[in-house]
């Protein structure tokens, strides 16, 4: 691996790269930030940069920047930290105000400092690593006195720059900080599609694009967490690129609030992609010789279309995100009570459940919601963490016992951000409750959202998790989150004089820290993301728990496309998928349990079934299930994901694959959601990945195929049933699929 290099050209260039990818920045006419240059690694001296970075002002009849110079303005400069106003009217990346004052800040390069290692810091979300070079750059503005210090981090083997920055308020008096996004890219041309993950519960990150023109598209969250509705990822996609080929420049923030994602396209055709907080409902009080920080942002490119940028993505959070204690390890294959209990908890008849589990070969047992204080409902007891006597009356740390007795690890899940009416916490603590102390307090789900910009909220809740944690000896953890937050008004920032704008960063910084406080205190428990499904997948929610679930929606079909677009921005190894009973809970359809099982197999499998009610015939399917992904769950969670349909608009059929890094190994998901009549020969997918000097073992074929062959002619799919050919036909009827698995001879 090569690793990273920093040159430092007069304090007036500065070229971070690697092996892949090459960043360039420059110090302005003005003395600001310039952006030169993000994509594939360039070899350059001096000279060369110097070239490149000649201003050639394209602004006529704009305002210029000062009466000394008539053929500069920032109006059409590819910039690091945009403001707004100052002959720039494209979005700014930072904006303070001194009481109504707007501040035009004018902030010039003043030094630089390195380092080569990126610890992981638990108290807040961060790509982490020690093959690294890290460049700080600071600027100031000396009439204001303030200073910003942009941080850079290039690891070794990643085609991905991280960002963030801090602006520190060096002067005596007060400013209020309103916007301070985590990364701007400036790209000199506007030929790209704008391609975003976007739906709504049970609908996840669905794949939504738009060409690029003169303007701005976005997408955001006012949610309080990233969203059911949108997701930090977005990309830019050079028009007439490929599924495996052209150019493509991801964007992702390490952060689970409020966002604000957008590509503005000026009257010069350059584009600006940007990312970070929200500013809307964002404002920070920064005192006298305060600091704030913005989150994280990772900057990815592939020059081989959305595959590769998603074997990017994926791979940048699998190394830099995810906890090393799960880093290429092995996740329990779990058995969760929902689908088969729901409320209705009765510790013999989980029992059961478990003891069919065990036959199976499932791994950890979860007992999901119901279990404590006196829940019967969805409109009780969360915020109460006690256990329900009435459901286990030898208590919860009696049933945990015997489950671990039976060689199987012990889940529980915890909604732990909210608060049901009429329980003690609420009757306590009233103002631990979000809303505004008059007027309109919304309640969804029959629960209010509690205070996590609260230390106290935070600090009760741990002592509550901790008793269960300790008294069960849990190995594991789903944190659910169900509702968005409404009113948002915080009692304990008012008492504090603090704004309100600071409320939603100080609630997700709460919840951050009720994690942090778990796994500092039980470093091996395995905490599973959830937010009513998928309404909260995301790189700062990933920095913790190492695997999240997907949806609510379980349904195959529907999962063909959630997971889809999940893929594009995150690895399988952060997708908690379950095989779960039909007809599907979400949309009523019933599916194969092969489909389900093949469509769930691409992610870290789970299960959400009655098994005591199942035939030894489905027991036996489900055995072999879990016998065959044991086998194969070291390559589907640190293979390398392959997209390989769909390439264009037949949305009808998906393909993918996983392959190690040697090519010896892959595993190919065929997926055909209805039957098409009129076929009469099978179909041949090709597999690009593999190798063409080699011959591959396909399922139990005793005849090795060439790489060369699959590469170029493709893997004969199983022959799908046109009504003449029962003889033959493997495929029939809707929901097809198959797994192929070769492995190199």
């Amino acid at each position: 691996m090569t690793p990273t290099t920093l040159q430092v050209f007069n304090e007036k260039f500065f070229h971070l790269s690697n092996n892949q990818v090459s960043y360039i920045i420059d110090v302005l006419p003005n003395g600001e930030l310039g952006h030169l240059y993000f994509g594939p690694r360039l070899d350059l001296d001096e000279a060369q940069l110097a070239v490149l970075a000649t201003p050639v002002s394209k602004s006529g009849g704009t305002v210029k920047f000062s009466a000394n110079d008539h053929q500069f303005s920032l109006a059409d400069q590819m910039q690091e930290l945009p403001v707004y106003g100052s002959t720039d009217y494209r979005q700014g990346s930072i904006a303070l105000k001194a009481g109504q004052t707007p501040l035009y800040l004018d902030l010039k390069y003043q030094s630089y400092s390195v380092t080569h290692d990126k610890p992981r810091n638990l108290a807040v979300p961060g790509a982490f690593g020690n093959q690294a070079d890290c460049l700080a750059l600071t600027v100031t503005d000396s009439t204001w006195d303030v200073e910003v210090v942009l941080h850079y981090a290039l690891f070794a083997d990643a085609a991905a720059v991280v960002r963030w920055a801090t602006v520190t308020n060096r002067s005596n008096h007060p400013y209020l900080l309103e916007r301070l996004f985590s990364a701007t890219l400036d790209l000199p041309e506007s030929d790209y599609s704008f391609l975003h993950l976007s739906g709504n519960w049970a609908r996840e990150r669905q794949v939504q694009t738009h060409s690029l023109a003169q303007g701005t598209v976005s997408v955001e969250s006012l949610h309080g967490a990233s969203s059911h509705q949108q997701n930090p990822f977005v990309a830019l996609v050079k028009n007439g690129a490929t599924v495996r080929s052209g150019d493509a420049y991801g964007l992702n923030l390490i952060y689970s609030g409020n966002f604000l994602a957008s590509a503005e396209v000026n009257e010069f055709q350059q584009t600006r992609l940007m990312t970070g907080i929200h500013p809307s409902h964002f404002e920070w009080l920064l005192d006298p010789q305060k600091s704030f920080t913005s989150p994280e942002a990772v900057l990815l490119y592939s020059a081989r279309g959305m595959s590769g940028l998603a074997q990017q993505s994926a791979m940048f959070a699998d190394h830099h995100v995810i906890a090393p204690e799960w880093q290429g390890q092995p996740r329990p294959i779990v058995l969760n009570s929902w689908e088969a209990s729901y409320f209705d908890l009765n510790p013999q008849a989980l029992m059961r459940l478990a003891d069919r589990g065990k036959e199976i070969g499932i791994d950890c047992f979860v007992l999901d919601d119901g279990w404590f204080g006196g829940r019967d409902a969805d409109n009780s007891s969360l915020g109460d963490w006690h256990v329900d006597t009435r459901k286990f009356p030898d208590g919860l740390g009696s049933f945990a016992d015997a489950i671990h007795q039976r060689g199987l690890q012990f889940g529980l899940w915890f909604e732990p951000e909210m608060v049901s009416p009429d329980t003690t916490m609420i009757k306590r603590y009233p103002d631990w409750v979000v809303g505004p102390p008059r007027g309109r307090r919304s309640i969804g789900r029959h629960q209010y959202v509690l205070d996590f910009a609260n230390p106290a909220v935070v600090e009760d809740l741990f002592d509550q998790m901790a008793k269960v944690i300790d008294e069960t000896h849990l190995d594991y953890i789903k944190w659910d989150m169900n509702r968005d937050i409404t009113e948002a008004y915080s009692a304990y920032l008012a008492a504090q004089g603090r704004p309100q704008g600071e409320f939603f960063h100080r609630y997700i910084l709460g919840v951050y820290a009720l994690y942090t406080k778990l796994l500092q205190a039980y470093p091996h428990l395995l905490i599973e993301g959830c937010a009513g499904g998928g309404g909260r997948f995301d790189l700062g929610i990933l920095f913790y728990s190492p695997q999240i679930w997907v949806s609510d929606d379980s349904d195959a079909v529907e999962r063909l496309k959630i997971q889809f677009g999940t893929s594009l921005g995150y690895p399988l190894s952060a997708m908690s998928n379950h095989v779960t009973k039909v007809p599907n809970d979400q949309v009523g359809r019933t599916t194969p349990l092969a489909m389900r099982y093949d469509v769930a197999t691409f992610g870290v499998l789970g299960y959400e079934l009655d098994l005591t009610q199942l035939d030894q015939k489905t027991l036996n399917a489900l055995r072999s299930q879990i016998h065959e992904y044991r086998k194969n769950q070291q390559l589907i969670l640190n293979g390398r994901f392959e997209i390989l349909r769909p390439t264009g608009d037949n949305h009808n059929e998906y393909a993918w694959a996983v392959v190690n890094q040697d090519a010896t190994e892959a595993l190919v998901g065929f997926f055909r959601i209805l039957a098409t009549p009129g076929q009469t020969v099978s179909d041949h997918l090709k597999l690009p990945f593999l190798d063409d000097h080699r011959r591959y073992r396909i399922g139990g074929q005793s005849v090795p195929v060439s790489g060369s062959v699959l590469r170029n002619i493709g893997l004969s799919l199983p022959v799908q049933f046109n009504g003449v050919n029962a003889d033959t036909a493997s495929l029939r009827g809707d929901y097809q699929s198959c797994l192929v698995h070769l492995i190199a001879v």
